[in-house]
């Protein structure tokens, strides 16, 4: 299963870090995406990384602020935010999926994280 942590509160602006702990599996056969799903919104696609590592992909809202990474000696997934602004707030989620994929929709994705909440707020 999958485990974000890294949420809170931080204004507009500024910078948060979430991390995604994989158990169960070797996160290193696996492409790793983020979602978020904010208040009376669809989930969305905000980054993926494929398996081998050698690929992202970015939602173009986030391009250029958000980074994708991952560390597969320690079974752990990262999204990097900056400058950082209100329409970011929302519910964010990591997911793994074992087909080589690139994709920022959901359906490839078999695990999912329990998702941590990201506020932006003065």
């Amino acid at each position: 299963h999958l485990v974000e942590s890294g949420g809170g509160l931080v204004q507009p602006g500024g910078s948060l870090t979430l991390s995604c702990a994989v158990a169960g599996f070797t996160l290193g056969g696996h492409a790793i995406a983020w979602f978020r799903q904010a208040p009376g919104k669809e989930r969305e696609g905000v980054a993926v990384q494929t398996s081998s590592g050698g690929s992202t992909n970015y939602a173009t809202s986030v391009k250029g602020r958000f980074t994708i990474s991952r560390d597969n000696a320690k079974n752990l997934g990262y999204l990097r935010m900056n400058s950082l602004k209100p329409e970011d707030t929302a519910v964010y989620y990591c997911a793994a999926s074992e087909f080589p994929v690139d994709t920022l929709e959901s359906w490839p994705y078999k695990y999912w994280g329990q998702g941590t909440q990201v506020t932006v707020s003065s």
